[in-house]
């Protein structure tokens, strides 16, 4: 006798949760297919380990008919998985119906009511509640209900003669057939109801997360960009700035200034702030536009860094800056856009900062898991403590007419990513910047 906790088990199993109604009927029938095939294989066991010992006729020509059905059945509908992307709920509830064909014969033949066989009438309602809609469940529910009751009918006329034992046993017997079928009546009519609602109830609550999920893959794509798109505008602030004031100087200069000052110079520097905004602007354009977002998110530990210096050698040309790969080999880092860009944003605050020079270290840090660390070191007056303790909000900053924008949105895009940022001030002089983030390769998701 099944009861609706086991049923509920069967659930979590049976229901095809997908996100397409095509793809749930298709997944649907395949699991239809695998039930019917190890309900079939466990009957074969059965009935040869059994048969001699309860005295089960059972024709062999029928039992043959039987098994070639069921195998072709099998067949076709595995065909069916195969070939076509929709399975419709009217041929999920032909195969039902199949199944129920197939176990009224095996009753006929093998003890009818009396035979525990006939429970399996409970799965099959219960596979019918998971896979179709409640019209379909009523109907074989009553079918079901139909199907028990004409068996116990036939049994109850036949009289069900125990061997020739009393009356009264006859009458227990025949007791314990009607409760079987009120259990059967009151489970049938249970998972019509409950059991519907339950499945319907999953399926719903699938398919709003998978609404949800897709959802925040899109907000979290939308929020990359905007991020990234507030540290190109970041960015582009300095450089704004130079070619502002050099215009300025270049507008108040006579005719005479004009051919004496060193005008290629300032036009040197025009070019390379230009270059600076372009660059800032590609990097961006590149982001918004990539195919393969998977490809370039990650990269060998010699390119990331390459790429780090390349962008700081070109745009402050005269820093004194050091660059250290303290790492054995060379792994794979997270080198999206939006991490280059927040590393960037932290180096050239420590150039801004620094007396002298500064040092960048790239190293592996053997943690559980690994870390992939980015140290910044300069020998600048460090941080005030009453900046330090707000360091990483938006309008935060140790210099004048400045938002401390570019920390924020560094430490948004490297905490994003499930790294951290940490500064600290060195009693040596100086201040100390470190980046950790995960390796790609253990990234959840």
């Amino acid at each position: 006798m099944f009861k609706i906790s086991r049923l509920a088990q069967l659930i979590t199993y049976l229901a095809p949760f997908a996100r397409e109604e095509g793809n749930s009927g298709k997944q649907g029938l395949q699991r239809l297919l695998l039930l019917r095939s190890f309900i079939t294989v466990i009957s074969i066991a059965v009935w040869l380990v059994f048969q001699s010992s309860l005295g089960l006729e059972f024709s062999l020509i029928l039992s043959a008919a039987l098994l070639f059905f069921m195998a072709l059945s099998v067949t076709i509908g595995y065909w069916r998985t195969k070939t076509s992307d929709l399975i419709s709920n009217i041929e999920l509830f032909c195969h039902l119906l199949f199944d129920v064909a197939v176990l009224i014969i095996v009753l006929l033949n093998s003890g009818g009511v009396s035979n525990p066989l006939i429970s399996y009438l409970l799965v099959l309602l219960a596979v019918t509640a998971t896979l179709l809609p409640r019209n379909f469940v009523i109907v074989f529910a009553s079918m079901g209900i139909l199907i028990y009751t004409s068996f116990l009918f036939i049994d109850l006329q036949s009289g069900h003669n125990m061997n020739g034992g009393p009356e009264e046993q006859e009458l227990v017997f025949q007791l314990h057939l009607v409760g079987m079928w009120v259990i059967f009546l009151v489970s049938s009519i249970l998972i019509s109801v409950f059991v519907t609602h339950m499945a319907n109830a999953i399926k719903d609550r699938e398919l709003n997360l998978a609404k949800s999920r897709e959802s925040e893959i899109r907000n979290e794509q939308l929020v990359a960009l905007g991020t990234l798109a507030a540290g190109t505008a970041h960015a582009l602030g300095t450089p704004l700035s130079t070619m502002a004031v050099l215009l300025t100087d270049l507008d108040k200069l006579d005719i005479e200034q004009f051919k004496n000052s060193n005008i290629k110079a300032d036009i040197s520097v025009l070019r390379q702030q230009v270059t600076r905004c372009k660059h800032s602007l590609t990097q961006l354009t590149r982001y918004y536009n990539k195919d393969n977002s998977e490809k370039e998110e990650n990269s060998l530990i010699s390119e990331f860094t390459g790429d780090i210096q390349d962008y700081i050698f070109n745009i402050h040309p005269n820093a004194s800056i050091k660059f250290e790969i303290a790492c054995e080999g060379d792994p794979e880092v997270i080198a999206s856009l939006s991490v280059k860009h927040a590393v960037i944003n932290i180096i050239e605050n420590s150039i801004k900062a620094a007396e002298k020079h500064v040092e960048v270290s790239f190293k592996i840090i053997e943690s559980s898991p690994p870390l992939f660390q980015i140290s910044i070191n300069d020998d600048g007056p460090g941080i005030p403590a009453k900046i330090l303790e707000k360091m990483g909000e938006p309008f935060i900053s140790t210099q004048k007419e400045k938002m401390g924008l570019g920390i924020f949105l560094a430490n948004a895009t490297i905490e994003k990513l499930g790294g951290t940022i940490e500064m600290f001030n060195l009693k040596t002089g100086g201040a100390l910047t470190l980046i950790k983030l995960p390796l790609p390769k253990y990234l959840q998701g």
